[in-house]
């Protein structure tokens, strides 16, 4: 019976391990940071508002997961859950975007055209444009897994 040998670990350059490292210490200090303020400002109040809480959790769980046993699986499910961060960027934007449409045109059932989208992207509640943040942490995941090291092992 023959065994084959594990996978040799490819090396990078320390430069680019570097950045690889700063990289993904920005990500977890921007995704906690976010969570934070989500929790602080009560983004909790159903099943959607619930999603950018539940994959920064998931992100931070498979991190560590990947920190004990870096392998090609912790990283393909890191960039799975990066491409759920950019799809629930997209699903945010557009419920704040029609949270805002519809309290303006409660306010205001006039409005149409570009004077609504103009009314309905300004103001704070609810940051018209604050989901695109999972889009920003899922581009920076993804970069911080382009070409790692635990996905170019080459069998001897």
């Amino acid at each position: 019976m023959s065994t084959t040998p594990p996978p040799r670990a490819v090396s990078e350059p320390s430069a680019l391990t570097v950045i690889r490292r700063f990289i993904v210490l920005i990500f977890i200090l921007g995704t906690i940071g976010t969570a934070g303020e989500l929790l602080l400002v009560g983004h909790t109040e159903g099943f959607w508002q619930w999603i950018p809480l539940a994959l920064v959790a998931v992100s931070l769980a498979v991190l560590v997961w990947h920190g004990l046993a870096p392998s090609p699986a912790t990283v393909r499910v890191f960039q799975v859950t990066m491409v759920l961060f950019i799809l629930s960027s997209a699903i945010g934007l557009f419920l704040h975007y029609d949270g805002k449409v519809e309290f303006r045109l409660e306010s205001n059932p006039s409005l149409a055209g570009w004077a609504l989208f103009k009314e309905a992207m300004v103001g704070a509640v609810p940051p018209a444009l604050a989901p695109a943040a999972m889009a920003h942490f899922g581009l920076l995941g993804l970069a911080y897994a382009w070409r790692h090291p635990a996905l170019l092992a080459r069998k001897k």
